[in-house]
């Protein structure tokens, strides 16, 4: 399923008033998609269910970010981040995502669900984009994926701690 995409440059875009909405299971695979979602990515539900969600990861998209996304929701906590995401066609479309943990009647975590709104475009080209397009070049700049992502991941935890805030915190106060 994971077929090479050619990257169009084109962004999309959806309403304001739209939420993206996705759950997956505690590996990342999605167990659901809204139409807003399918409609957004450009997949049919039956290409998705049970696909990882990285399905619609950008390249774009520093992994250290990801990876600050994953030790948080891991430990149960909610993390807000602004993500690029790819279309099935090549397009892309930013979001400002709110992920946070699914637990069962025992309170033990067994999914993730995520609720996706159209992000500030004045916030995202001022500070994230500047901040993601560092981080990423950062990533590249090591031979060897993981080195980079640590590196990168080194970068914006230091960032963080230089301003004594969780990512969220840094998110919401931009």
């Amino acid at each position: 399923m994971t077929k090479a995409v050619s990257l169009t440059g084109k962004e999309i875009s959806f309403g304001e008033d739209e939420i993206i909405v996705s759950k997956t299971d505690l590996k990342g695979r999605i167990t659901y998609a809204n139409d807003v979602f399918l409609r957004v990515s450009g997949y049919r539900e039956s290409e998705v269910l049970g696909q990882p969600h990285s399905l619609i990861r950008h390249p774009d998209m520093p992994r250290c970010v990801f990876k600050l996304l994953w030790d948080d929701i891991t430990a149960g906590s909610e993390v807000f981040a602004y993500v690029v995401n790819r279309c099935k066609n090549g397009d892309h479309y930013w979001v400002l995502a709110h992920v946070t943990p699914s637990r069962g009647e025992d309170g033990q975590i067994i999914g993730y669900h995520s609720n996706r709104r159209v992000p500030d475009r004045e916030t995202l080209e001022r500070a994230i984009v500047p901040l993601y397009r560092d981080l990423k070049a950062k990533e590249d700049s090591f031979d060897n994926r993981k080195e980079g992502m640590n590196a990168a991941f080194g970068d914006i935890t230091a960032l963080l701690h230089s301003k004594g805030v969780a990512y969220d915190e840094f998110i919401a106060t931009l």
